[in-house]
């Protein structure tokens, strides 16, 4: 397993392992943060004017909520390889949640208006046993989830082992069983 420990000591893949995308939400996503630090800054200063002047002292509240939610953006990194789609998080801590492609049941993606205007979305990965994981305000999600999708490969058909003279005689013998289990 390698990993290239001046930028990404997160992320360990094995020898034979590519990275195949990589990216980040858009700086877009702090959106939300900055309307709700621009919305406490101007309460504050709305209580200020209406109330008592020291309450103008609560604007610095707001502050560091767009902050934050710039690093949240900047600190969150999703990667896809040719065995795992990765996603890391967190501001002060670090999360990393690593799933492998044979655990991905299904992918999908979806863009509101504004992002089909703008090419941005968020790519759905469905896993088998454990949360769904989600790139949220991508550039280009429908290429992201054909390239995860094409790492799935086409899933071989489950066939049923056997025959069908086989499975005719097992039902049989289970008729067998149930009539003797009915008559006694």
């Amino acid at each position: 397993m390698t990993t290239d420990t001046a930028t990404d000591d997160w992320l360990w893949t094995h020898d034979d392992e590519q990275v195949r995308w990589r990216g980040r939400p858009r700086l877009t996503a702090i959106a939300d943060s900055v309307a709700a630090g621009v919305l406490v800054v101007l309460v504050a200063i709305g209580l200020a004017t209406a109330v008592d002047s020291w309450l103008a002292a609560l604007a610095v509240l707001g502050l560091p909520i767009p902050v934050l939610g710039y690093f949240r953006v900047k600190r969150t990194t999703y990667c896809v390889t040719t065995r795992a789609v990765w996603l890391k998080t967190g501001v002060v801590g670090r999360s990393v949640r690593r799933v492998t492609l044979s655990r991905v049941q299904n992918t999908a993606y979806s863009q509101s208006i504004r992002g089909s205007l703008f090419g941005y979305g968020t790519v759905t990965v469905e896993v088998a046993g454990g949360p769904d994981v989600r790139f949220r305000r991508i550039n280009d999600p429908r290429d992201v989830q054909e390239t995860i999708t094409e790492l799935i490969g086409p899933r071989r058909e489950r066939t049923i082992p056997g025959s069908v003279d086989q499975w005719q005689a097992v039902l049989g013998a289970v008729r067998e069983i149930r009539a003797v289990i009915e008559s006694g």
